[in-house]
């Protein structure tokens, strides 16, 4: 009997921390201030999902797919930018894992594009590639990308750049170079880039809207359209054009999804789909490779260093988050008009996925606001709808 009583005393006292651990994040409160970031002139739509302990907890549209159109709503589908990344590395380590590449393998060894200064694709590795340790300045011909020049021919003539650092030491951010992943995938499976994503990953988890490529976005049955921020003296958001220029880089800018399946992705990379991608996939994955001072510098000024040590693992990055300095990661992406986020706690199977179509910066405070419940840290106006007014509705 003995026994018996304290077999209920421990399970009263695991369900009431189970009850606990429920109740970390107030949904009410998120909703209301969500309500209010929508209700703001910067923004035109947006969508956003909790995963707290493992479920989807939350998950919601606010605003509009375009002024004057359809509400968003958690499957309407956005453009995910540079989250692709994240899924390009999750697409690599699946074939490490299966021993189809090795993450030590050099660039050279595959049939790729990418030339780099002094023959460096003879010593970048695609660990290298993955963790943006290439050595050339950040963000190469991006610009030349945009103006419509074929990224293979872009990727050619990098080789004519000098070098910022050596090869592996030092971060600088890629798109063009970093899309070689896509070459190496193709080569290495003899199937298109989006239809080996669409097998390993989409599919398996059940990412029912996920795509790579305008068509993808545009042939969804709700998807929101692009906007850019204007000075509120030269009125709402003006819409912009759909391109193809970040989708000719597929594996660093070209997946589209709902809020709901980014959040089915974001529990994948928690661990909490192994079939998909193991243990040894998201070591892989998210193993911080390099520090990355000049992010660091960026959130110090603009969040208070609430977010510490930022480091770039493989299409990943990792903080420490807090006081108690929790270890959390994610990734963030920007392309004409749309905008989108990821952070999570893998040890809590917590975490925060959003996506909006504007260039408003605004909902970036909604990881911290997020985050700030699951550890139950004071509140803050990381959204900053309480220190200036709100625009009316659209």
């Amino acid at each position: 009997m003995r026994f018996l009583r304290s077999a209920i005393l421990c399970l009263s006292a695991a369900l009431a921390v189970s009850a606990a651990l429920a109740q970390a994040i107030d949904y009410d409160r998120l909703d209301q201030r969500l309500t209010r970031l929508a209700a703001d002139d910067e923004i035109v739509g947006l969508s956003v999902a909790v995963i707290e302990n493992g479920e989807i907890r939350f998950a919601k549209g606010y605003g509009f797919t375009e002024i004057g159109g359809a509400p968003v709503t958690d499957t309407t589908v956005f453009r995910w930018a540079s989250l692709s990344k994240g899924v390009a590395a999750s697409q690599v380590a699946i074939l490490a894992e299966q021993a189809r590449l090795n993450l030590t393998d050099t660039v050279s060894k595959f049939k790729t594009s990418l030339r780099l200064p002094g023959g460096g694709e003879t010593r970048a590795t695609l660990e290298d590639v993955l963790s943006h340790r290439l050595g050339i300045v950040s963000n190469a011909y991006d610009t030349t990308l945009e103006d419509g020049r074929d990224p293979v021919e872009i990727r050619e003539s990098l080789r004519g750049l000098k070098n910022i650092c050596a090869i592996g030491e030092c971060h600088s951010y890629q798109n063009v170079a970093f899309d070689t992943v896509s070459e190496i995938v193709e080569q290495v499976t003899h199937s298109s880039y989006a239809d080996t994503v669409e097998a390993s990953i989409f599919r398996p988890l059940g990412m029912v809207t996920a795509s790579i490529g305008r068509a993808g976005l545009q042939g969804s049955d709700s998807w929101a359209r692009p906007y850019a921020k204007r000075s509120k003296e030269a009125g709402p958001p003006l819409e912009k054009i759909v391109n193809d220029d970040y989708y000719r880089v597929p594996a660093a800018g070209g997946v589209n999804g709902s809020v709901r399946d980014l959040a089915l992705y974001a529990r994948a990379q928690m661990g909490l789909v192994p079939d998909v991608l193991s243990d040894t996939a998201l070591t892989m994955l998210q193993t911080p490779r390099i520090y990355t001072s000049r992010e660091q510098s960026g959130l110090t000024r603009r969040y208070k260093g609430h977010m510490k040590d930022a480091r770039y693992a493989l299409g990943w990055r990792v903080y420490k988050y807090g006081e108690t300095g929790n270890r959390v990661v994610g990734h963030r992406g920007a392309v004409e008009g749309y905008r989108s986020m990821i952070l999570f706690d893998p040890e809590r199977d917590t975490g925060i996925v959003a996506l909006w179509n504007s260039s408003s910066r605004k909902p970036v405070g909604i990881e911290f606001e997020v985050m700030d419940m699951a550890y139950n840290l004071p509140a803050q106006d990381w959204m900053e709808i309480d220190t200036e007014s709100a625009g009316g509705s659209k």
